[in-house]
Formats: structure tokens, C-alpha cells, sequence
């Protein structure tokens, strides 16, 4: 079995952590260096259920790609929700391991996991990293579809191939347009609505749209919007993270068990649709 720090190497290659954005909170939270893996869970939240979960797996590293602490802390008394995981993954032996906006950027990133759930062929990235020569890495993608879609059936193809959450997909725009050419960006999106207007794509889909950029956005341009949870819109990249270190694992004879959480963690747990009957 290789050492915590063995796969934690290992991990910051595949998303360096000096590549996320310097208000970002990533890397180890908590783990020994010298202890022992054999089992990892990936998720996108660093949440109870999924510390949990890793318990009843018997996983020794959780790797989640939302930070516990994203604006830092002064405490981890068990007395607070976040000092309980803190407190229960030491208890277990269990290390914290996070890749967020450094795993946004990275190639592959959150947004070919995304593009790819949704059979979208990349073509490059929305907000190029400068510091790549090779142009593959930034934020969000850029994709074509193998034919023209209606916006209504592209959401629909959301809606079914990203895991179900209560929001669901919300659209604007003409749901009847035709969509040639697309961009994605996992999470939050709607800061990147000026590169997605340079990009010259019919639609965008993300998550988290606010009501004052998306008016503007459908209101000045045929741009259609799809708008997913933003926990579905992160969550194939947990899959295709699981992916690459079962390769890391056999091409170093590790036998790592890699597992995915399937639990949901977006916060949002139920929706009525407007004018609904209580």
C-alpha cells in the first residue's frame, strides 16, 4: 500500500496546487503523511454524510472538490459542523484531501467532465490559461455538438445525463433555437458571460445564474442559457478524478480502491414550481 504523501504527490500532478486562484483554500486538510492507503472516495463536498461514508468504507482519504474551509477558520472544535468532520476524520484515520479551482483549470478538468457527460466535443477552453503553452488548460470549455440540437433538447439531454438534483435544469432563451456550438463551465458561471459572448456560442450551460446577468444576457443576444445545480454540474469530475487515479494506482501496482460518491449533497432538497397547489 503506498503512503498518504505517496498519493497526495501523485494528486498535486494532476492539479498542482500553486495553479488555483489565490483566494482558494486547497490541498491536505488533514492526514498523516506516513499513514497507509488503500481506499479513496471522491466527492464533491467535504459534508458529514460523505466523511460517513468513507467511515463505512473503510477509506483511509477522502478527495472532495469543494474546500471544508474556504475562507479560513480561527477554530476546530467539534462544537461547529465543520470541526465535527475535522474531529471525526482524525478519529478515523481518514485524510481530506481538496482540488478546486486547480482542478477547474487543469487538462481534463470539472469542464471536460462536464462536456463529456454530455457528448459535447471539446475544442479548447473558454478562459485560456496564459501560462499554457499548449492552450488545453483554463476555465470552462468550449464545445460542438456532432449536430444542431434545439436549446429545449439540450437541456433535456442536461437533465438526463447529470445526476438528478431538485432544482433540475432551468432554460432561457428560445427554447426552439438551434445549437451548434456551446459553453460549459462547471460551478459558478455567470462571471464568465464576456468570454462566453467572445466565444460566439449559441448557448451556455452552467450553474448558480443570477437573474441580472442571465436578463442581460438573454435580453442583448440570441444566447440561449441552460442552468443545471451547481452540485450536478461538478459532480463528473469526481468520476473522471476516480478514473485517473486507478490509472496512477495500476501503473504503480498500488491496487488502490477508488469509489465515487453517489449521495447528493447540493443543499437544495425539494421544489415546487411556481402556482403549484400547497
Amino acid at each position: 500500500m503506498p503512503r498518504l504523501s505517496e498519493v497526495i504527490a501523485e494528486l498535486d500532478a494532476l492539479w498542482p496546487p500553486e495553479r488555483a486562484e489565490g483566494w482558494d483554500a486547497v490541498g491536505t486538510v488533514c492526514g498523516d503523511p506516513e499513514a497507509q492507503v488503500d481506499r479513496v472516495l471522491f466527492a464533491v463536498d467535504p459534508v458529514q454524510q460523505i466523511a460517513d461514508e468513507a467511515r463505512t468504507l473503510g477509506a483511509q482519504l477522502i478527495v472532495t472538490h469543494h474546500p471544508l474551509y474556504l475562507r479560513g477558520t480561527t477554530t476546530v472544535a467539534a462544537t461547529t459542523f465543520k470541526g465535527r468532520v475535522v474531529h471525526g476524520l482524525i478519529t478515523h484515520g481518514i485524510a481530506l484531501h481538496v482540488a478546486h479551482t486547480n482542478a477547474d483549470t487543469a487538462d481534463p478538468g470539472v469542464s471536460d467532465a462536464l462536456a463529456g457527460s454530455l457528448d459535447l466535443r471539446v475544442t479548447g477552453p473558454l478562459v485560456p490559461d496564459p501560462t499554457d503553452a499548449t492552450g488545453r488548460r483554463g476555465l470552462g470549455r468550449v464545445c460542438e455538438l456532432d449536430h444542431p440540437v434545439t436549446l429545449r433538447d439540450l437541456a433535456a439531454r442536461a437533465a438526463a445525463r447529470l445526476p438528478a438534483t431538485a432544482q433540475g435544469i432551468r432554460l432561457a432563451g428560445d427554447p426552439d433555437a438551434l445549437v451548434r456550438r456551446v459553453a460549459v463551465s462547471g460551478g459558478s458561471g455567470d462571471s464568465l458571460f464576456d468570454a462566453v459572448r467572445a466565444a460566439g456560442v449559441d448557448a451556455f450551460l452552467t450553474a448558480d445564474l443570477r437573474h441580472h446577468p442571465a436578463s442581460e444576457a438573454v435580453q442583448h443576444s440570441p444566447l440561449g442559457l441552460v442552468d443545471a445545480a451547481h452540485w450536478a454540474t461538478e459532480w463528473p469530475w469526481c468520476e473522471q478524478a476516480a478514473a485517473q487515479l486507478d490509472a496512477i494506482s495500476d501503473r504503480h501496482g498500488w491496487d488502490l480502491r477508488v469509489h465515487v460518491s453517489k449521495q447528493v449533497t447540493d443543499p437544495w432538497t425539494t421544489h415546487h414550481s411556481s402556482g403549484a397547489p400547497n
